[in-house]
């Protein structure tokens, strides 16, 4: 299963096409929407969310309501475009056109892609590089997500997300009985935490950031239940299945890191206190004491809940901008503005909760005959049972 995606931030629309989806599995545009309006929320968003208003529309691969085994064809409009049909249309420019028309960029943006992308493909106009390069691209790798996720929850597989950190403010350790609490109460949460003490103290530093014209970032976490063990492959080091989810994790915009488990801190720690001991019983089969290495071991899933975070730096569009070059002119500016957000991290967990579904809905399909949805359903629940009696 892959996709491709393509759209600019100001351009018409985003597209995602999405092949290798089973027949017989049933998706709509509510899906979908959804999964976009999660993203659009929480505290810190800049005025783009209260222009976007994000809607999909299934252009092909699904009838009925359910997928034909064919690729599946996602629009997201982008409603702004009507203020950027001059500055971002497909028709070529006469030599009279207005420098308000090009809006011409030279001068780049620390932390972003701008001088980097205007090197490589030779741009020097970088808003060629920054309109591809934004994270309004992550709108329709949320819409695949939402796919995976509602391929992955057929099988009896749930995801969540939340906010471990923001600017430095920590929540305590989550406390749930289920998912479903996990997701009820981060869910009413304006930063998607499960601490309401944290998420006061989080709002705040969000708030004086943005007086100050700065940024900041966190940690947020995924976690997913009902993975069937031996999914991924210790063979070959590019079918490790945390490998891939850890690629995935820090393909997001501004990602610098990612851990699965007690992550960097089994660094600090004997042996003893890292690895999970091994337990069977008649009913659960084979499972573990413990989740310190957060569902994994030889790249491959236990069975246990895979417990995966990710690091989201500060997004580097600011409105204090830092110290930059013009490329032209070579002379030292401040580094161009462009509209943001002061803090991402809530919406930044939603899209990290779908490029994780998506890799392991991905690793399920590649493991298991992926053709119809019905068997898929019967091979995955054959391997649980397997595993079982094993």
């Amino acid at each position: 299963m892959r996709y491709l995606t393509a759209g600019e931030s100001h351009g018409p629309q985003l597209t995602t096409i999405i092949e290798g989806l089973p027949a017989g599995m049933p998706l709509t545009e509510e899906d979908i929407n959804m999964e976009l309006a999660r993203r659009q929320k929480g505290h810190g968003r800049g005025r783009r969310m209260q222009i976007e208003k994000d809607a999909v529309q299934i252009m092909g691969g699904i009838r009925h309501g359910y997928t034909l085994g064919s690729p599946v064809a996602l629009v997201v409009e982008n409603k702004d475009w009507t203020h950027w049909t001059k500055i971002m249309g497909q028709a070529p420019l006469d030599s009279e056109a207005s420098e308000e028309v090009k809006r011409k960029i030279t001068r780049a943006r620390p932390g972003h892609a701008d001088l980097n992308g205007a090197l490589k493909y030779g741009h020097r106009d970088m808003r060629n590089v920054l309109e591809r390069s934004s994270a309004r691209e992550t709108t329709v790798r949320v819409a695949a997500g939402a796919a995976a996720k509602k391929l992955l929850s057929l099988l009896g597989i749930e995801i969540a997300c939340h906010v471990k950190e923001i600017g430095g403010i920590a929540a305590e350790e989550a406390n749930y009985a289920s998912l479903a609490e996990l997701k009820e109460k981060t869910e009413a949460s304006p930063v998607r935490t499960f601490d309401p003490d944290a998420e006061k103290k989080m709002m705040a530093a969000i708030d004086e950031a943005k007086k100050n014209g700065d940024s900041i970032g966190g940690i947020v976490e995924v976690i997913v239940e009902g993975m069937p063990p031996g999914v991924g492959s210790y063979v070959h080091y590019d079918r490790k299945l945390d490998s891939k989810l850890a690629g995935a994790m820090v393909s997001i915009n501004a990602f610098k890191g990612v851990e699965f488990g007690i992550g960097f801190e089994a660094a600090r720690k004997p042996g003893s206190e890292v690895h999970d001991e091994i337990l069977w019983d008649a009913e659960r089969g084979y499972y573990r004491r413990t989740n310190r290495l957060g569902g994994f071991e030889g790249g491959m899933t236990t069975g246990m809940p895979i417990v995966v975070r990710g690091v989201m730096k500060p997004i580097p569009t600011l409105y204090k901008p830092l110290q930059s070059v013009d490329i032209d002119t070579k002379e030292p500016y401040a580094a161009s503005i462009e509209r943001s957000d002061s803090c991402a991290v809530p919406a930044a967990a939603v899209v990290a909760e779908s490029v994780i579904a998506w890799e392991l809905a991905a690793a399920i399909l590649e493991q298991f005959p992926a053709d119809r949805m019905d068997a898929l359903i019967q091979s995955v629940e054959e391997q649980r049972r397997y595993a079982r009696e094993f």
